[in-house]
């Protein structure tokens, strides 16, 4: 008996707090998840990491032997000191040392990277004002870009994504949660082979040092804003007419995001998905739930008023009504 009532008690809390449940298990999946990504790449990268850098000690050590007059200390400094510069996108090179970081074209693509929160980490302002400029133009330009994004995604949605789904239902009387789905299918289909197959292949012609995968992993990391940083186009020495190639890349980066938002954006509409999300979000309560609510008090309140109202008034008349006489003549027992 009491293993039957501890059971139905555990039941009855879990079907009563359901979406915690499950936004729980959400939380662990996710944690789960990381962890499994953590350990995936440590495992596949720490290797090739390793090696490099027995290349790498390798190196310095026969280049210290060939050149004794050259200290490890000076050598150090030197390297440092080109690090540094690196990460900022200036390099010593003879071969780099024409390409300029900070022209306009080349400052287009950088903004482009900065209020799309790409930010492939190639560049970065050198100076104090620049720097300051940046945080600025981020702050205001960031939500004006989400705002734009917001408004174009919209309306794109109306003729790519709504009209064609509706018509196709109404017009061969078709399931519309099954031409959702398959709309969205071809939809996501179309995208990647616009601007993932299409534009790696592009990128694997133009740029020397690229295969294919490296081309095709440079878009999905550009248009997915991950902006990793480690393949950024149009940066090699006799890089022919640089300055259209960056435009040219801006234009694509944001035409990509825009049409990656309006895949998305579809595929959120579809009905199984909007059902998955609810399982793990906060019931609401409804507005025409709360009137409901109000108006079921006020009823009853009204009810309880009246009966006792009732009551009061019964208490206050006599129990038997009794006619009055206005002769002796009409009492039915002197009759």
């Amino acid at each position: 008996m009491l293993q039957s009532l501890a059971s139905n008690s555990c039941v009855r809390l879990i079907q009563g707090h359901k979406s915690t449940w499950y936004f729980v298990s959400l939380v662990l999946g996710y944690l789960l998840y990381l962890i499994f990504g953590a350990v995936v790449f440590s495992s596949v990268e720490l290797p090739y990491e390793d090696l490099l850098r027995q290349d790498l000690r390798a190196m310095k050590k026969q280049f210290l032997q060939e050149n004794e007059c050259l200290s490890e200390e000076r050598l150090e400094r030197f390297l440092m000191k080109a690090l540094d510069a690196s990460n900022y996108g200036v390099s010593i090179l003879n071969n780099a040392s024409s390409n300029w970081n900070w022209d306009f074209t080349s400052a287009l693509f950088f903004a482009s990277t900065v209020l799309s929160t790409t930010g492939y980490g190639h560049t970065a302002p050198l100076s104090d004002g620049g720097k300051a400029f940046c945080i600025i133009y981020s702050v205001i330009g960031i939500p004006f870009t989400l705002l734009f994004l917001t408004a174009v995604v919209q309306r794109i949605m109306v003729f790519s994504t709504r009209r064609p789904v509706m018509y196709i239902h109404t017009r061969w009387g078709l399931s519309k949660p099954l031409v959702a789905i398959v709309h969205a299918t071809l939809l996501a289909m179309i995208s990647v082979s616009c601007f993932f197959l299409i534009p790696a292949a592009i990128f694997s012609a133009l740029e020397e040092n690229w295969n294919f995968l490296e081309s095709f992993y440079f878009c999905f990391i550009s248009l997915s804003t991950i902006g990793l940083g480690d393949y950024v186009p149009g940066e090699a020495a006799n890089q022919r007419f640089r300055e259209l190639y960056k435009v040219g890349i801006t234009v694509y980066l944001i035409l990509g995001l825009i049409v990656m938002l309006v895949v998305l954006e579809t595929f959120c509409e579809l009905q199984q998905l909007k059902q998955l999300r609810k399982m793990f979000y906060l019931k609401k309560e409804k507005p025409h739930d709360r009137l409901a609510i109000l108006e079921h008090d006020h009823l009853s309140f009204t009810t309880v008023s009246n009966r006792a109202l009732t009551h009061r008034e019964d208490k206050t008349q006599p129990f038997v009504s009794v006619p009055a006489l206005s002769s002796p003549n009409d009492d039915p027992m002197i009759q």
